[in-house]
């Protein structure tokens, strides 16, 4: 087949960091070609994914993330290059092309929801799903989904071999657990404190302050908890959180929110650190409750099992991510819908 994807115009494919929609874009479209497919990826000028690549934007519009008259001029542009190239199907990943894919009727297109299925978004995906297939990224996402058909559900995969493999032996002080995502409460950064407190472990918290809200949050939830052993890292390279993750005995995430995927646990299972998180959204289907950590409901509870992670194996944590969280597990089951739908098509 020719696959044509088409990733926002908000950031490169891959980002900076080794999260969101377009690195899970990136691995997909490298895992379709080295299948045997051709590939053109509509993105912007700076991606550096290696495919086959068309722009309309020669950088990425991050400062205009949002802006329906850049998202749309995208698009417009995208869809024709698309046709032109005389590809089988289009793989969306953009909120409003699938509903400009419908000048295109003779043109099989698929979407992904990397988001909740909210009430609204449900709506503006059930006008399209007759003529657009909509792919879940976890089976609790898709149960959310309200009346909308699902045509598939692909967990996401990462390439195994990126993540370095640590011993969780911790720093020159001794062991320490991990917290990584965004200063927000839904992602519990407070409650990761806590549990750690609660446990008198040390605990290293990486994320980004970029909002204003985010610095708040921080400053009145978050400060105040930190001490000579609960540290507050700040936002590090790849390669530098992918070490401390590595070097960690378990991360904690507390999230309180409808997770539609959970890319950070991933991270951690492929760098062989379990993960100690709440059973919200995809959690259940992602950690392995008594090998590749535990889910709990709690900060207490979390606290509680904290004492209990040099029972888990660390090689087990591994092997979750190689024999299934992977990028070729994710692209074999892409195809096989794409083929799928094609195939309906004709």
């Amino acid at each position: 087949m020719r696959v044509g994807i088409i990733a926002p115009p908000w950031h490169p494919v891959p980002p900076a960091n080794d999260g969101g929609p377009e690195a899970v874009i990136d691995r997909l479209a490298r895992g379709i070609r080295a299948a045997g497919h051709d590939v053109v990826l509509w993105s912007t000028g700076d991606s550096t994914c290696d495919v086959p690549l068309a722009w309309v934007f020669p950088a990425a519009q991050t400062d205009r993330n949002g802006a329906t008259t850049i998202e749309m001029q995208h698009l417009i542009h995208g869809y024709e290059t698309l046709r032109a190239c005389g590809c089988d199907i289009v793989h969306d990943h953009s909120l409003l092309g699938p509903m400009h894919s419908f000048r295109y009727p003779d043109l099989p297109v698929v979407t992904t929801n990397h988001g909740p299925f909210s009430k609204e978004l449900s709506d503006v995906y059930l006008s399209i799903s007759s003529q657009v297939p909509v792919i879940a990224i976890s089976h609790e996402q898709a149960r959310t989904a309200g009346l909308l058909p699902i045509a598939g559900v692909i967990h996401h995969g990462v390439d195994p071999a990126a993540f370095p493999i640590g011993d969780g032996g911790g720093d020159d002080r001794g062991e320490y657990f991990v917290f990584t995502g965004k200063m927000a409460p839904e992602k519990g950064p407070r409650r990761a404190a806590q549990a750690a407190a609660m446990a008198g472990v040390r605990l290293k918290m990486v994320a980004s302050i970029n909002e204003p809200w985010e610095q708040e949050f921080y400053d009145e939830a978050v400060r105040p908890l930190l001490n000579q052993d609960i540290e507050f890292v700040g936002e590090l390279s790849d390669a530098e959180e992918l070490e401390l993750i590595g070097a960690a005995s378990a991360q904690l995430n507390p999230i309180r929110w409808p997770e539609p995927f959970g890319h950070e646990m991933i991270r951690s299972l492929a760098c062989g650190t379990p993960v100690i998180a709440f059973g919200e959204g995809s959690v259940p289907e992602l950690i392995d409750h008594g090998l590749s950590g535990w889910v709990v409901d709690s900060t207490e509870a979390m606290a509680e099992h904290i004492e209990k992670v040099d029972g888990l194996s660390r090689s087990t944590c591994r092997a979750q991510v190689e024999e299934y969280f992977c990028t070729e597990r994710m692209v074999r089951e892409h195809i096989e819908l794409y083929e799928e739908i094609v195939a309906g098509r004709s």
